[in-house]
């Protein structure tokens, strides 16, 4: 991976400074996690499986659904550091200005660490003088909705939650389950391993189906936000690692 990070050396005998770009790891990771579990949800489909594949399932997507979440974090924190410490491999003054532009625009980096984060690519865009996203965006709102079931994941507080006889959706009144239910069910495929009598958050959200609309979701997302600033995206050079199944 040495030709995916920006690379500083004076000269032979200096030393070689490494700016990492972990929010490649993350997706590449997302990605991987999200085959190995589709692998799995195939497999269960011709035949039962044992408790330890249903286990291995669960890791897979669940930390596929957590490292899309934490792609997004790191892609903007890394967009920040280096316009903060002038860093960032500016191809023309164009580029170098609007650096420039954002970093005299947002100089207060514990006001950066403590804002939400989809607020901080919102606001980067604002400094920049381009659109933000607008409500109704469609993967505006599903990266909202994304967000919101990382931080629901390792937040997590336990709440009873109702199966209604009926199964009518988005009838568990104020939970969780019942607020995922209504803004995830039409959103994609259902586990197709979790059981019948078991509530759509977490076991019928969490398959296949939702690790792949995370991933695919936080790259579309990422795509229009450095299309707005005409920025290369980092994570240009491994486009063909992140296929989803």
């Amino acid at each position: 991976m040495i030709d995916k990070i920006p690379l500083e050396m004076e000269s032979e005998e200096s030393a070689i400074r490494f700016r990492d770009c972990f929010s490649v790891r993350y997706i590449q990771s997302a990605a991987l996690l999200c085959r190995l579990g589709y692998g799995i949800e195939q497999a269960g489909r011709l035949a039962p499986l044992a408790q330890d594949d249903l286990l291995r399932h669960e890791a897979f997507i669940l930390n596929s659904v957590l490292s899309s979440v934490a792609f997004l974090e790191c892609t903007i924190n890394e967009l920040y550091a280096d316009v903060a410490d002038n860093a960032y491999l500016s191809p023309d003054e164009q580029h170098e200005q609007l650096m420039a532009t954002i970093r005299d625009g947002w100089n207060n980096e514990k006001n950066f660490d403590r804002s939400p984060l989809i607020g901080k690519y919102q606001k980067i865009l604002i400094i920049a003088g381009r659109a933000p996203f607008e409500e109704g965006d469609l993967a505006y709102d599903n990266v909202r909705s994304l967000v919101e079931i990382r931080n629901h994941l390792m937040h997590y507080r336990r709440e009873w939650v109702v199966i209604n006889d009926g199964g009518a959706p988005g009838q568990s009144g104020e939970t969780t389950t019942g607020k995922f239910e209504k803004i995830l069910r039409k959103k994609f495929a259902t586990n197709p391993l979790a059981e019948t009598n078991r509530p759509f958050f977490p076991d019928k959200c969490l398959g296949h189906g939702c690790a792949e609309w995370a991933i695919v979701n936080s790259v579309i997302f990422t795509d229009a936000f450095f299309r707005k600033l005409d920025l290369p995206a980092p994570y240009e050079g491994v486009r063909d690692e992140l296929a989803t199944r």
